[in-house]
């Protein structure tokens, strides 16, 4: 398990994390996201030892990073899968790493194997793709056999079946009673991924919650419309608007309406008359529960909608009759 114990970490006026207190608690795949800037890499320095926390405490199994006599066969870390001499081999990179653990040859060569790297083991990381050098570091964090993974970003760079093959290794550790915590930016992914979410902004901790508990406090009902009769529409989406609800158009012959139930829109288009040729509820998904969140945390984001680039670009336009 990892704790998190008010963990706050600050550089100079900048806090970069601030009063964080959570478990990543074993036999589950635990998420961790955030904005850019929200303290994520910060969180996974001190947990590895790399940053000390300013206050409070990151343990590993009750201990610091620093106080574990074994920490490869405790915890295994991808952070930075091209941090690797470049003139090294595949495989003598990880005999490098297995040395200062007394792992063997033969758990080096089995990595590189189970990460699919045996056939390039003896090429230098240095020609390695970026996606080679995700399944190396992978290897890697193996490779000492240890109860606690932490991985950031490491689908990156990965053709679908490595996604897929990394997806299926973290559940089936898990599933083992192992601890892991990932890190990423694909939402898509990690809905399909996660069991457990833990989600920080500007530091401070906005969720910690299972995944389907946290997509269901956050989403509203959604239901996708379309049909062939575009005045009728436009007069269905009059009284959905009326009712309360809100529109959005997805092309000139569907519209998705939130606020308003199937049964409500279907006995609307009954009433008018309007010829349907979908009528579905639409599931909520992990990015608009996290974007909702996270409103209010984005550091480096789009301040507002309207002073976006491409709306000056577009006023701009305007003004001179382009």
């Amino acid at each position: 398990m990892i704790t998190l114990n008010q963990v706050t970490k600050r550089y100079g006026e900048k806090t970069a994390v601030d009063g964080l207190s959570v478990n990543i608690e074993p036999g589950k795949v635990t998420g961790f996201l955030g904005p850019n800037g929200a303290g994520k890499s910060t969180t996974i320095r001190m947990i590895l030892g790399l940053d000390v926390p300013t206050s409070g405490s990151a343990l590993i199994n009750g201990k610091r990073y620093v106080d574990l006599r074994h920490p490869l066969r405790e915890i295994g870390a991808l952070l930075e899968a091209k941090a690797v001499h470049p003139g090294r081999t595949a495989r003598n990179h990880l005999r490098s790493m297995a040395k200062t653990h007394g792992i063997s040859t033969e758990r080096v060569d089995e990595m590189l194997g189970v990460v699919g790297l045996s056939d390039v083991a003896g090429k230098r990381v240095g020609s390695f793709s970026l996606g080679m050098g995700q399944r190396l570091g992978i290897a890697g964090a193996l490779l000492g056999d240890p109860e606690i993974l932490i991985l950031d970003e490491p689908v990156n760079g990965l053709d679908p079946d490595g996604i897929r093959w990394v997806r299926d290794l973290m559940r089936a550790l898990a599933a083992q009673g192992r601890t892991i915590f990932v890190s990423s930016h694909l939402m898509s992914e990690m809905q399909v991924t996660a069991d457990h979410l833990v989600i920080i902004g500007k530091g401070r901790l906005l969720a910690d919650s299972p995944m389907e508990e946290l997509i269901a406090k956050s989403s509203r009902q959604r239901v996708k419309v379309r049909s062939p009769e575009i005045r009728g529409l436009d007069t269905l989406t009059a009284r959905l608007t009326a009712g309360g609800a809100n529109v959005r158009w997805l092309g000139d012959d569907e519209l998705v309406a939130e606020g308003a139930s199937p049964g409500t829109i279907g006995d609307m288009a009954f009433e008018l008359g309007l010829r349907l040729h979908e009528l579905s509820p639409m599931d909520a998904s992990l990015e608009e529960a996290y974007i909702e969140l996270t409103a209010q945390s984005v550091e480096y984001g789009e301040r507002s909608r309207a002073a976006s680039p491409l709306d000056t670009f577009t006023e701009q336009k305007a003004e001179v009759g382009l």
